[in-house]
């Protein structure tokens, strides 16, 4: 059988060799001509598969969230729903923070964003959520986990005890902080995202319709 002379590209292979790049890199060294060498092909074999970076980053994007769980909702909780829409949220974010900026912007037409959103939409106004209030927590908790992924509260801090000694007196431990960086955040993370349920459990008793009536909201 005959071996092909060129690398066999598809979607898959693209998508999967550029998100190796930003992961490694960052996103803003993402280039056509980069991922065709990372590939081994010319630029030109590219363009048979996707339009542009943008389009190649659409769908870096897309695989990242089809790892998204929302079948939480799936149970009739929707603070149950919220909570491991977030957690997978964050951590499916995370492990790849390079492409979060990118992210960020919003599902724009990704399926697997769309998806999703339409899952969490519909699961919180069966729960009794008005449906301007599930609008307002889908986004809510995007600015939770978003913030979480992009960066680490306690990687942030020098680890120098000479930098808080005598100037900054509440700040003592602070040096410690990166060496927990992978407790402090998560923990953290869990935290905000207790206090953000109680806090719509609390606004659920004032606004939210018993779940048999949410469709007349």
């Amino acid at each position: 059988m005959v071996r092909p002379t060129k690398p066999i590209l598809s979607r898959e292979r693209i998508c999967t060799a550029a998100l190796a790049i930003v992961d490694e890199e960052g996103l803003g060294e993402l280039s056509m001509r980069k991922l065709a060498r990372s590939l081994g092909v010319q630029v030109s074999s590219l363009y048979e598969h996707v339009k542009t970076k943008d389009d190649v980053l659409h769908e870096v994007a897309n695989t990242i969230m089809t790892s998204v769980d929302v079948s939480g909702f799936e149970t009739g909780d929707w603070r149950h729903g919220v909570a491991s829409w977030a957690r997978s949220y964050r951590a499916a974010l995370a492990a790849h923070p390079n492409i979060v900026p990118f992210l960020a912007y919003g599902p724009a037409h990704r399926d697997a964003s769309l998806q999703r959103a339409n899952t969490v939409h519909g699961g919180l106004v069966a729960g009794g959520w008005p449906p301007r209030y599930a609008t307002m927590i889908g986004a809510s908790t995007k600015y939770l986990v978003v913030g979480a992924a992009m960066s680490s509260f306690a990687g942030g801090f020098d680890d120098d005890i000479q930098v808080y000694i005598g100037r900054y007196p509440h700040l003592a431990g602070a040096h410690r902080l990166r060496e927990h960086a992978d407790e402090i955040d998560p923990d953290s993370f869990e935290l905000a995202l207790d206090m953000f349920l109680d806090g719509l459990t609390a606004l659920h008793a004032r606004v939210g319709a018993p779940a048999e009536d949410s469709g007349k909201s």
